[in-house]
């Protein structure tokens, strides 16, 4: 039985609410499991209510880039005590587009510093937040021993991926890749043991998904266009999904 995973997706937002016991159900019948994502300390409490009515949905835990400048230090606290039972760490990240300066800045690095030594001391996957600061994220990284580091939605150069795949990151890609050549030609770049797949839901989506919000459930026609872009078959790809997704989490 092979099950696939989506590395990153926000099912604590609260689109999702009214939808979540449909959610669980179709992840059950599609054999999918989800790294639900976190965003500060109110969604992380969130995500970890969530996860304990549904096993196939993980919990991260940690400060959005967006969410950085506020005070998050219950955060930490938070994943000092449920380190044992969570899966991971994340959205933690960089993106320039949260500050107004150098100075906060340096404060949004500090925070994404200081979850990833949380995540080297307790050994756990990160999901991270790069948009355009893949160059700042690689020089961050190169200071711990993390061998578990996913660049969601990567959307980087060649260059950049290849510096990626040297430094021995997991990267994702979502439902935008099925009709987006630069992502196809991207995917055909990266090396088969590091691709993962995902939806960052709640995000919407144009073309064949008609603006509707990402869910779980658009899982298989990511992996269905992989599997074209790299000339295999949907269950090798989805094969492949399955190994490099628990190789991940770590299981």
């Amino acid at each position: 039985m092979t099950w696939l995973m989506d590395s990153h997706i926000h099912l604590s937002d609260p689109q999702y609410d009214s939808d979540m016991e449909y959610i669980k159900k179709s992840m059950e019948k599609l054999q999918i499991k989800a790294c639900c994502v976190s965003m500060d300390y109110e969604n992380s409490i969130k995500t970890i209510q969530i996860s304990k009515t549904n096993s196939l949905i993980l919990p991260f835990i940690g400060i959005h880039p967006e969410k950085a400048l506020e005070k998050q230090d219950s955060v930490v606290d938070l994943i000092d005590e449920n380190h044992a039972s969570i899966a991971g760490i994340g959205e933690i990240g960089l993106d320039r587009t949260y500050t107004e300066n150098e100075s906060e800045f340096l404060k949004q690095k500090k925070v994404f510093e200081e979850l990833l030594s949380l995540a080297e001391k307790y050994n756990k996957p990160v999901s991270i937040h790069s948009r355009k600061t893949l160059d700042e994220i690689f020089d961050v990284m190169t200071s711990y021993s993390l061998d578990k580091a996913l660049l969601h939605w990567f959307d980087g150069s060649k260059k950049q991926l290849q510096k990626a795949m040297d430094l021995n990151f997991y990267v994702s890609y979502g439902p935008v890749m099925i009709y987006a050549q630069d992502k196809q030609t991207l995917l055909s770049n990266t090396l088969e043991e590091k691709i993962l797949v995902e939806t960052d839901g709640p995000v919407r989506f144009s073309r064949c998904f008609a603006l509707k919000s990402a869910q779980v459930s658009f899982i298989p026609s990511v992996v269905f266009c992989a599997s074209k872009v790299l000339r295999k078959t949907y269950d090798e790809m989805c094969a492949i999904i399955e190994k490099n997704s628990n190789a991940y989490l770590g299981v």
